[in-house]
Protein backbone atom coordinates (compact mmCIF):
# COMPACT_ATOMS: atom_id res chain seq x y z
CA UNK A 1 0.00 0.00 0.00
CA UNK A 2 1.12 2.96 -0.94
CA UNK A 3 -0.23 7.24 -0.57
CA UNK A 4 -0.30 9.42 -4.16
CA UNK A 5 -1.19 12.82 -4.97
CA UNK A 6 -2.71 13.38 -7.86
CA UNK A 7 -4.69 16.07 -9.35
CA UNK A 8 -6.96 16.37 -12.65
CA UNK A 9 -5.44 16.21 -15.88
CA UNK A 10 -1.79 15.88 -14.78
CA UNK A 11 -1.82 12.30 -16.42
CA UNK A 12 -3.30 9.74 -18.19
CA UNK A 13 -2.31 7.26 -15.11
CA UNK A 14 -3.67 9.66 -12.16
CA UNK A 15 -6.84 10.39 -14.20
CA UNK A 16 -7.42 6.51 -14.04
CA UNK A 17 -6.80 6.21 -10.60
CA UNK A 18 -9.18 9.03 -9.65
CA UNK A 19 -11.91 7.96 -11.57
CA UNK A 20 -11.23 5.07 -9.46
CA UNK A 21 -11.58 7.11 -6.33
CA UNK A 22 -15.54 8.89 -7.56
CA UNK A 23 -16.47 4.87 -7.97
CA UNK A 24 -15.32 4.21 -4.70
CA UNK A 25 -17.22 7.03 -2.71
CA UNK A 26 -20.52 6.71 -4.56
CA UNK A 27 -20.33 2.49 -2.71
CA UNK A 28 -18.86 4.10 0.36
CA UNK A 29 -21.21 7.54 0.83
CA UNK A 30 -24.43 6.27 -1.37
CA UNK A 31 -24.63 2.61 -1.12
CA UNK A 32 -23.11 1.64 2.46
CA UNK A 33 -23.67 4.75 4.11
CA UNK A 34 -26.83 5.70 2.67
CA UNK A 35 -25.91 9.62 2.39
CA UNK A 36 -27.65 12.21 -0.28
CA UNK A 37 -25.05 12.14 -2.34
CA UNK A 38 -25.30 12.90 -6.43
CA UNK A 39 -24.28 9.70 -8.29
CA UNK A 40 -24.01 9.50 -11.68
CA UNK A 41 -22.83 6.28 -14.10
CA UNK A 42 -21.34 5.49 -10.58
CA UNK A 43 -19.65 7.95 -9.77
CA UNK A 44 -20.16 10.57 -6.87
CA UNK A 45 -18.73 14.46 -7.24
CA UNK A 46 -19.86 17.10 -5.99
CA UNK A 47 -18.73 21.41 -6.55
CA UNK A 48 -16.35 20.98 -4.95
CA UNK A 49 -14.35 18.38 -7.49
CA UNK A 50 -14.28 21.22 -9.80
CA UNK A 51 -12.11 23.65 -7.73
CA UNK A 52 -8.50 21.27 -8.78
CA UNK A 53 -8.27 19.65 -5.59
CA UNK A 54 -5.53 17.51 -4.20
CA UNK A 55 -6.67 14.08 -4.05
CA UNK A 56 -4.62 11.80 -1.66
CA UNK A 57 -5.21 8.10 -2.53
CA UNK A 58 -4.08 5.07 -1.25
CA UNK A 59 -3.26 2.45 -4.03
CA UNK A 60 -2.36 -1.28 -3.84
CA UNK A 61 1.03 -1.85 -4.20
CA UNK A 62 0.94 -2.38 -7.92
CA UNK A 63 -0.40 1.59 -8.17
CA UNK A 64 -3.77 0.10 -10.28
CA UNK A 65 -6.76 -0.29 -7.60
CA UNK A 66 -7.88 2.87 -4.75
CA UNK A 67 -8.01 1.49 -2.02
CA UNK A 68 -8.70 4.78 0.30
CA UNK A 69 -8.91 8.18 -0.61
CA UNK A 70 -9.51 12.02 0.86
CA UNK A 71 -9.78 15.31 -0.86
CA UNK A 72 -7.70 18.32 0.65
CA UNK A 73 -8.35 22.15 -0.38
CA UNK A 74 -7.14 25.28 1.10
CA UNK A 75 -9.17 27.17 3.43
CA UNK A 76 -8.41 30.44 1.88
CA UNK A 77 -11.00 29.30 -0.70
CA UNK A 78 -13.76 27.71 -0.95
CA UNK A 79 -14.47 24.48 1.32
CA UNK A 80 -17.39 22.10 2.76
CA UNK A 81 -17.48 23.24 5.90
CA UNK A 82 -17.03 27.06 5.33
CA UNK A 83 -19.82 26.79 2.55
CA UNK A 84 -21.72 23.58 2.93
CA UNK A 85 -21.80 23.35 6.76
CA UNK A 86 -21.47 26.28 8.59
CA UNK A 87 -23.95 24.81 10.96
CA UNK A 88 -21.34 23.24 12.20
CA UNK A 89 -19.19 26.06 13.60
CA UNK A 90 -21.81 27.51 15.72
CA UNK A 91 -21.57 31.29 16.06
CA UNK A 92 -18.16 31.85 14.70
CA UNK A 93 -16.75 31.74 10.73
CA UNK A 94 -15.07 29.36 9.05
CA UNK A 95 -11.58 29.92 9.96
CA UNK A 96 -9.42 30.98 7.59
CA UNK A 97 -5.70 31.08 7.46
CA UNK A 98 -2.83 30.14 4.78
CA UNK A 99 -1.52 27.01 6.92
CA UNK A 100 -4.92 25.27 7.43
CA UNK A 101 -5.81 22.39 4.70
CA UNK A 102 -9.61 20.97 4.51
CA UNK A 103 -10.05 17.06 4.21
CA UNK A 104 -13.26 16.07 2.88
CA UNK A 105 -14.45 12.64 1.24
CA UNK A 106 -12.33 10.53 2.91
CA UNK A 107 -13.41 6.33 2.53
CA UNK A 108 -11.83 3.48 2.61
CA UNK A 109 -12.42 0.01 0.49
CA UNK A 110 -12.41 -2.25 3.32
CA UNK A 111 -12.42 -4.87 0.99
CA UNK A 112 -8.43 -4.34 -0.26
CA UNK A 113 -5.58 -4.21 1.96
CA UNK A 114 -4.79 -4.91 5.26
CA UNK A 115 -7.59 -5.31 7.72
CA UNK A 116 -6.07 -4.28 10.96
CA UNK A 117 -3.02 -2.37 12.04
CA UNK A 118 -2.06 -0.03 14.81
CA UNK A 119 -5.18 0.05 17.46
CA UNK A 120 -6.87 -2.28 15.45
CA UNK A 121 -7.73 -0.02 13.17
CA UNK A 122 -7.93 -0.41 9.39
CA UNK A 123 -4.44 0.04 7.95
CA UNK A 124 -5.65 2.18 4.50
CA UNK A 125 -7.55 4.24 7.76
CA UNK A 126 -3.94 4.52 9.00
CA UNK A 127 -2.01 5.10 5.80
CA UNK A 128 -4.66 7.87 5.03
CA UNK A 129 -4.06 9.94 8.27
CA UNK A 130 -0.19 9.36 7.99
CA UNK A 131 -0.47 10.48 4.32
CA UNK A 132 -2.68 13.67 4.94
CA UNK A 133 -0.24 14.91 7.87
CA UNK A 134 2.84 14.06 5.62
CA UNK A 135 1.62 15.89 2.61
CA UNK A 136 0.44 19.16 4.93
CA UNK A 137 3.48 19.19 6.59
CA UNK A 138 5.56 19.55 2.96
CA UNK A 139 3.66 22.09 1.81
CA UNK A 140 3.48 24.31 4.78
CA UNK A 141 -0.11 23.63 6.28
CA UNK A 142 0.04 23.22 9.99
CA UNK A 143 -3.75 22.19 10.59
CA UNK A 144 -6.78 19.97 8.90
CA UNK A 145 -10.11 20.64 9.09
CA UNK A 146 -12.79 17.94 8.55
CA UNK A 147 -16.34 17.82 8.69
CA UNK A 148 -17.01 14.15 9.77
CA UNK A 149 -19.25 12.17 11.93
CA UNK A 150 -18.91 11.31 15.90
CA UNK A 151 -18.36 7.70 15.15
CA UNK A 152 -15.37 8.44 12.60
CA UNK A 153 -14.36 11.07 15.55
CA UNK A 154 -13.82 8.21 17.94
CA UNK A 155 -11.81 6.71 15.04
CA UNK A 156 -9.52 9.29 15.44
CA UNK A 157 -9.07 9.35 19.33
CA UNK A 158 -7.99 5.81 18.63
CA UNK A 159 -5.55 6.65 16.11
CA UNK A 160 -4.23 8.75 18.43
CA UNK A 161 -4.93 11.62 16.65
CA UNK A 162 -6.19 14.86 19.04
CA UNK A 163 -9.65 16.81 17.33
CA UNK A 164 -10.55 19.94 18.70
CA UNK A 165 -14.36 20.27 17.62
CA UNK A 166 -15.17 23.73 16.29
CA UNK A 167 -18.54 23.26 17.15
CA UNK A 168 -21.37 21.27 18.29
CA UNK A 169 -22.18 18.22 16.50
CA UNK A 170 -25.48 18.37 14.35
CA UNK A 171 -27.79 16.30 12.56
CA UNK A 172 -27.35 16.55 9.21
CA UNK A 173 -29.26 13.65 6.93
CA UNK A 174 -29.14 10.53 8.50
CA UNK A 175 -25.65 10.85 10.65
CA UNK A 176 -24.76 13.48 13.34
CA UNK A 177 -22.01 15.69 12.34
CA UNK A 178 -18.94 17.47 13.93
CA UNK A 179 -16.27 19.89 12.92
CA UNK A 180 -12.82 20.14 14.23
CA UNK A 181 -9.09 20.00 13.31
CA UNK A 182 -6.74 18.31 13.62
CA UNK A 183 -2.95 19.53 14.34
CA UNK A 184 -0.57 18.62 11.31
CA UNK A 185 2.74 17.71 13.43
CA UNK A 186 5.39 15.44 12.64
CA UNK A 187 4.27 13.60 16.15
CA UNK A 188 0.93 13.06 15.16
CA UNK A 189 1.83 11.87 11.38
CA UNK A 190 4.45 9.66 13.48
CA UNK A 191 1.64 8.15 15.72
CA UNK A 192 -0.80 6.77 12.97
CA UNK A 193 2.23 5.00 10.70
CA UNK A 194 1.44 1.47 10.65
CA UNK A 195 4.09 -1.10 9.76
CA UNK A 196 5.45 -1.37 6.18
CA UNK A 197 3.81 2.42 5.79
CA UNK A 198 5.93 4.16 2.92
CA UNK A 199 6.67 7.65 4.27
CA UNK A 200 4.98 9.51 2.22
CA UNK A 201 6.82 11.80 -0.89
CA UNK A 202 5.68 14.42 -3.54
CA UNK A 203 8.93 13.36 -5.62
CA UNK A 204 8.12 9.92 -5.51
CA UNK A 205 5.10 9.22 -7.69
CA UNK A 206 4.78 6.18 -9.09
CA UNK A 207 2.36 7.15 -11.82
CA UNK A 208 3.50 7.51 -15.42
CA UNK A 209 1.80 9.81 -18.30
Amino acid sequence: MQIVAVRNGESSAGDGLIDQMHALRARVFRDRLGWNVTVKSGRETDEYDALDPTYLLAVTDDVRNVAGCARLLPATGPTMLGQTFPILLGSDPMPCHSGLIESSRFCVDTELGSRNAARGLHKTTMALFAGILEWSLINGYCEVATVTDIRFEKILGRAGLPFNRLGSPHPIGNTIAVAGIVPASLQNALRVRANGYQPFSLDARPLAA
